[in-house]
């Protein structure tokens, strides 16, 4: 099977609804990935383009440039990170948008082919989304990084309750041994902390590794700032998020943003996968979509 259709998108129905892609209305998808969403919102309107935006400029190529060839007058690749929106479109001559999608959730794709962020695999411990944006990898942070760093790391970012037992076996190890691969860091957690479930124990660590690394929560803070600066009025913004940190951000800047005027607040509550289809995509099981709209 082609890889642009291996992953997922989730909240696809929701996502239509809550953006209500117009004819002649110009969105940008700034979490491209697999182009699931961005596919859905041409098909879903036929008279709007969308701006393909990520940072993995391998998702644009493999991805993007089949999607281009298919809707050839409708679909803009853009390289770059989306916490710098405002510049990159700058660049691409666009003012101002109908409309913006973030998905923060990492592409099955990336999680299975990109180096160091599956322990389910032995990859050097890497884990940066895009070598480009980022320079310092994983590995570097394990095995340098001061010991209350990681501990703080891996309990902020991972909420990992064993975070000080991870560390101790971490520091221990690489007294005399660089961890250089995911197998030999999730082995290390393994035997450092008890079997708890379905979930592997090495999970929260990398996931904190993986936000830190790639400066994810930073990154979504200048995304939103950045975001209702290009929208037009009538414009709305739709973020999906998977982590509990990445949500308690945008609910605060959405709330924030209604309270001040200008903006209306689509989503109360956050919106949740339906049963149907956490049954047929388990991914979804985790994500919260959030919506607003600008009045002025």
């Amino acid at each position: 099977m082609d890889p642009i259709y291996q992953h997922k998108s989730v909240l696809v129905t929701e996502v239509l609804q809550y953006l209500d892609p117009q004819p002649g209305g110009i969105y940008i998808d700034v979490t491209f990935g697999g182009g699931g969403h961005t596919r859905a919102i041409l098909e879903q309107q036929k008279n709007c383009s969308v701006v393909a935006l990520d940072w993995d400029k391998h998702a644009l190529e493999l991805n993007g440039e089949k999607l281009q060839q298919e809707y050839p007058d409708r679909v803009q690749l853009v390289w770059g990170n989306f916490a710098q929106l405002y510049t990159l479109l700058k660049k691409a001559d666009i003012a101002a948008v109908n409309g913006i999608l973030a998905d923060f959730g990492t592409s099955q794709y990336q999680l299975k082919h990109g180096a160091g962020f599956s322990f389910s695999q032995d990859t050097p411990l890497d884990m940066r989304m895009s070598p480009a944006h980022q320079k310092v990898t994983a590995a570097e942070l394990v095995n340098k990084a001061s010991e209350e760093k990681l501990r703080q790391l891996f309990w902020q970012l991972g909420e990992e309750k064993y975070a000080k037992q991870i560390v101790n076996a971490i520091a221990a190890k690489r007294k005399d041994h660089y961890i250089g691969t995911t197998k030999e860091l999730a082995t290390i957690i393994e035997h450092a902390v008890p079997v708890r479930g379905k979930i592997h124990p090495a999970t929260r660590v990398f996931q904190a590794l993986r936000m830190y690394i790639n400066h994810e929560l930073e990154n979504i803070q200048s995304f939103l700032s950045e975001a209702v600066r290009v929208l037009q009025p009538g414009g709305r913004l739709v973020v999906i998020s998977f982590h509990s940190l990445e949500d308690r951000l945008v609910k605060q800047f959405f709330s924030q943003r209604a309270l001040q005027g200008g903006f209306n607040l689509l989503t109360p509550r956050a919106v949740v996968a339906s049963e149907d289809e956490i049954l047929t995509n388990p991914s979804s099981r985790s994500a919260r979509l959030r919506a607003i709209e600008k009045v002025a």
